[in-house]
Order: structure tokens, then C-alpha cells, then sequence
């Protein structure tokens, strides 16, 4: 397998569209326009999908589209992993093997960590998964990049009174914990998904998962408007930890069309 995953969403993007044109860019240092990528570490919210299972989009598939085209993505989440089994797999260890100086890991876990019967991915929140999520924060540290944990998105999930609720137990605080005992910069993607979920109701949330025309119904996975909005809330979470600048991003009040996604040929290995 490649070290560098294969791009997913990273769809052609017109250099003309980018927020910064070449005036506006020389009033920044030559360092400022270095490319820089921003890995991802996580599982089937953010993953890249193959064409089998479109609409289905993971949210790094939208990413792309919110930066200007001197940061780049590589999108190495993958369906069902956990914090352990992404571990255990080797594929931290290929993160690592790619990621450079000022380059960003975010990192999200936290779906697959709960499942309790299931040794290779279970992880107890207070322990297992802090002590693996320290491995991703120590790799990007020794290499001189930025790591970022990133708290897991919501599922659709509503009680009988229309109002929306957690589906994470103890993960998203025992990873809120560990990003201010290390002292690195968080997105709470938990937090923003389950309040634009409960802004938009029970009805109006099916346009954002995995609802579709054929009978499928997963309140887990998205479909593109979806991951969009999962996308954008990681880009402003990342600018409002300073680990991107405005000049990095672009188009932040728009939602691609799903013509400007790509699904892959076959799943990722």
C-alpha cells in the first residue's frame, strides 16, 4: 500500500477560484505559500468511498473544497477502525512515514472505540483510548507537525421529544480532557454536529445522512450535504485554534454540488 493514501474528494478545483490570486499572495512571506498537507486519521465519518457505495461521503472528502489549493489533504481514514485497530494496522505508522514539518494530524476517533465485544477495536475512554490517541499526538510532535484532536461527529440520534442526543458516552469528554492535559488544539466536532443536528430537527436531518431513495437508512454515515457540513465545522475549528489562517480557506458559506465529489474506483485498501 502507498504511503500516501489516495486523494478522495480531491476533485479539480480551478486554480481561478482560489481566495488568494497572485497579487494578494505576494503580500505574504514565500513561506506562507508552501504547500502544507493536513492528514486524517479517524474512521468511516471521515473515510473516502468507493463508487459502490455512493451517496455515502466521508467528511474529508468535502475538506478540499473549503482550502485554497496550497494545502492539500490526505485522507487516510478508514471504514469500522478505531484508535487501537488504526494502530495496530499500521497505519499510524504511515502517517508518520509521510508527515513533515508544519504539517496538521487531525484526529478522530470514537464510533468504533465502544464496541466492547470486540477486542481488536474496543477501547475504555479513560484509559485505552487516551493512552492510543497520545501515540498519534507524540508521531506528529517528533516530526515537527501540528496534531489536532478532533471530537466525533454525532449520529442522528432524537428521544421521543424531537430533541437530539449524545450517542458517544464518555469519549468525546476523555478526549476534551486529554487535548488540554497536552496542551493541543481541539475540534469538537461532537459538541457543533449535535447542535446543528437539534437546530435542524428530526425531518430536516435526514437530508444530511444516509437516507436515500433506495431504502437505505443509516443515521451514522452521510451523504454529501452532510459531510459538507462535518467539513466546514472542522475548518472552523481549525482556524479558531490557529492552526489554519483565513488565507488557508476559501467558500466556507457554500456546499458543494455532488458533481464535485469523487467516489473512488474500488474501497481503499
Amino acid at each position: 500500500m502507498s504511503r500516501r493514501s489516495v486523494l478522495a474528494g480531491l476533485a479539480s478545483v480551478p486554480l481561478a477560484v482560489t481566495v488568494a490570486g497572485p497579487a494578494a499572495a505576494d503580500e505574504h512571506p514565500a513561506a506562507d505559500r508552501l504547500r502544507r498537507t493536513i492528514f486524517i486519521a479517524g474512521d468511516s465519518t471521515a473515510a473516502p468511498k468507493s463508487v459502490a457505495k455512493a451517496p455515502e461521503t466521508g467528511w474529508g472528502m468535502a475538506l478540499p473544497f473549503y482550502l485554497v489549493n496550497r494545502v492539500g489533504v490526505a485522507n487516510h481514514a478508514r471504514n469500522g477502525r478505531s484508535s487501537k485497530s488504526f494502530v495496530d494496522e499500521g497505519r499510524l505508522d504511515a502517517i508518520l512515514a509521510d508527515i513533515a514539518e508544519g504539517d496538521v494530524l487531525v484526529v478522530q476517533f470514537g464510533h468504533n472505540d465502544s464496541k466492547a465485544d470486540d477486542p481488536a477495536r474496543y477501547t475504555e475512554p479513560w484509559s485505552t483510548y487516551q493512552e492510543y490517541l497520545t501515540r498519534y499526538l507524540d508521531g506528529a510532535r517528533e516530526r515537527g507537525a501540528v496534531p489536532v484532536l478532533a471530537t466525533p461527529a454525532e449520529r442522528r440520534r432524537f428521544d421521543s421529544a424531537g430533541n437530539a442526543y449524545s450517542s458517544h458516552g464518555d469519549y468525546p469528554e476523555a478526549m476534551r480532557a486529554l487535548a488540554r492535559r497536552e496542551g493541543v488544539a481541539l475540534v469538537d466536532v461532537q459538541r457543533d454536529s449535535l447542535a446543528l443536528w437539534q437546530e435542524l430537527g428530526p425531518q430536516e436531518t435526514t437530508r444530511y445522512f444516509l437516507h436515500t431513495d433506495d431504502g437505505r437508512v443509516d443515521n451514522t454515515h452521510f451523504n454529501t450535504p452532510g459531510a459538507a457540513a462535518v467539513a466546514r465545522m472542522v475548518v472552523r475549528g481549525l482556524l479558531e485554534e490557529g492552526v489554519l489562517r483565513p488565507r488557508d480557506v476559501r467558500r466556507l458559506e457554500e456546499v458543494p454540488e455532488p458533481a464535485w465529489f469523487t467516489w473512488l474506483p474500488q474501497d481503499p485498501a
